[in-house]
């Protein structure tokens, strides 16, 4: 069985220096040569793998065949954002998981393939005419993240009217301000949510539901349904001694300012955040890995990142962990803050710290974490970021009072993903989605959902077959 075809990248000292992409994709004679080690198996376990259903055989033997405008077509069947899922889904964990190859070789590089595919499109597919016979229905998109731009791009292809209401100043939610350029390119983004639009999806941008316009306002402007995928935009704290000083971050206040505010743009112009020489970043997930490498690009000296557990428990992807080394960032295992210390003028200069050992599985089935009593020591730092996780966003259900949440903070949906309110459905990280594609394959169930719902309740149903 012939190897799979290694993604090609830009060497570690060359790529630490700028925001350029990492991987640089698949020729088409690698992604040729990679297609062509799919068995297409006749019950394929990859597709059981996606959230978002895509017909992975299918596509991929379109590029065995050199039929790259026919594999587009049967990514884009399933899947609004292939070039995103291409760059940033993990796929090892789901699709790649289940490939039969990966038995005894390796699974086919199902990812890499959809990014190529998705980024040939891109460069050879333009101006496609919308075709889709509209049915009048107007419904309301709250999110223009992952969850809200898939269930906005599945009912647009059923014929609804669509409008995607953002509170940010552009689109895309954590796809744009969570996930740093060299990873996924504002251009590329802008060209995904650019066919989106020609579905006939339109944006309202600086507009917060709940307080610019409530969910009632929605239905009195005529909107049939909603769907909210506001996201979790809610960071967490450690809760200890001076986190509260300045150049003490949480990952999401940090990244936001990098690609929100242009930080990415360093040295074109000074960047609206503070770029310090000893970097500290606490957590071991993907956010923490992007933090961590963004800190480097942005001039830092020493980036450490601390982790309570060891490399082994670290929730980030593979691939993110083996970059973030090879650029040069420091991991300290089993280790943990206990306290930050401040210059005079109350800007962090330290953090103490405390070793640990693995004890019994907790909840999550990892080793529980124990402090090693008397073990503490001080690590330099002059920038903190905190990469702790994230909540649901809390600002529309405390604005409407009516949508429900559980003790952890997300709305409460049924078995067909809407809440307590008749007609209001969700989906993404509000509603406990917790990766790009998982958000995304509750938008398209939600958007299911909310066809069969409104079949039922309008006089004059759409028909399932607007497309054409």
């Amino acid at each position: 069985m012939p190897q799979r075809i290694k993604m090609p990248e830009r060497h570690p000292e060359e790529r630490n220096q700028d925001f350029k992409q990492v991987n640089t994709g698949y020729t088409q004679e690698q992604a040729e040569t990679e297609a062509r080690r799919c068995l297409q198996c006749k019950k394929p376990l990859c597709v059981q793998g996606c959230p978002v259903e895509i017909n992975i055989p299918g596509f991929i033997k379109q590029i065995a065949d050199k039929n790259f405008n026919k594999a587009i077509t049967v990514l884009k069947e399933k899947n609004n954002l292939p070039a995103v899922c291409g760059r940033v889904c993990p796929q090892e964990n789901q699709c790649e998981k289940f490939c039969i190859l990966g038995k005894k070789s390796e699974p086919i590089a199902i990812g890499n393939l959809e990014r190529f595919t998705a980024d040939w499109a891109a460069s050879n597919i333009k101006d496609e005419k919308n075709t889709i016979k509209s049915n009048g229905i107007k419904i309301a998109v709250v999110g223009s993240g992952p969850a809200g731009l898939t269930c906005a791009g599945d009912l647009a292809k059923l014929g609804y009217d669509i409008t995607v209401f953002e509170s940010l100043h552009d689109s895309g939610g954590v796809l744009r301000y969570g996930i740093p350029e060299f990873r996924l390119p504002c251009d590329v983004l802008d060209a995904e949510i650019n066919t989106l639009k020609a579905l006939g999806i339109k944006f309202v941008f600086n507009c917060l539901i709940g307080r610019t316009k409530t969910i009632q306002d929605l239905f009195d402007e005529g909107f049939k349904s909603v769907f909210i995928g506001a996201g979790a935009g809610l960071p967490s704290f450690l809760n200890i001694e001076g986190e509260n000083y300045n150049n003490i971050y949480s990952a999401n206040e940090f990244l936001s300012r990098v690609n929100l505010m242009s930080a990415f743009k360093f040295p074109d112009f000074d960047t609206p955040i503070h770029r310090g020489k000893n970097v500290v970043v606490i957590g071991g997930g993907n956010t923490a890995m992007d933090s961590a490498r963004t800190a480097k690009r942005l001039g830092a000296q020493s980036v450490k990142l601390v982790y309570r557990r060891t490399q082994q428990e670290m929730p980030a992807r593979l691939e993110e962990r083996k970059h973030a080394l090879e650029e040069g960032i420091e991991f300290i295992e089993l280790t943990a803050p206990v306290k930050f210390l401040a210059d005079e003028k109350g800007f962090v200069k330290a953090m103490e710290c405390v070793k640990m050992e693995l004890g019994a599985p907790d909840a999550s089935g990892r080793r529980k974490p124990v402090e090693i009593s008397g073990s503490n020591f001080l690590i330099d730092a002059d920038v903190v970021i905190l990469a702790l996780g994230l909540h649901p966003n809390p600002v529309l259900p405390s604005l409407v009072k009516s949508l429900e949440t559980d003790s952890h903070g997300y709305l409460i949906i049924d078995e067909k993903f809407m809440t307590k309110l008749n007609g209001v459905f969700a989906g993404g990280d509000i509603a406990g989605g917790s990766t790009v594609i998982e958000a995304m394959g509750m938008g398209k169930q939600a958007a299911k959902n909310m066809h069969a719902f409104l079949k039922e309740h309008i006089h004059h149903p759409p028909d399932d077959s607007a497309e054409g």
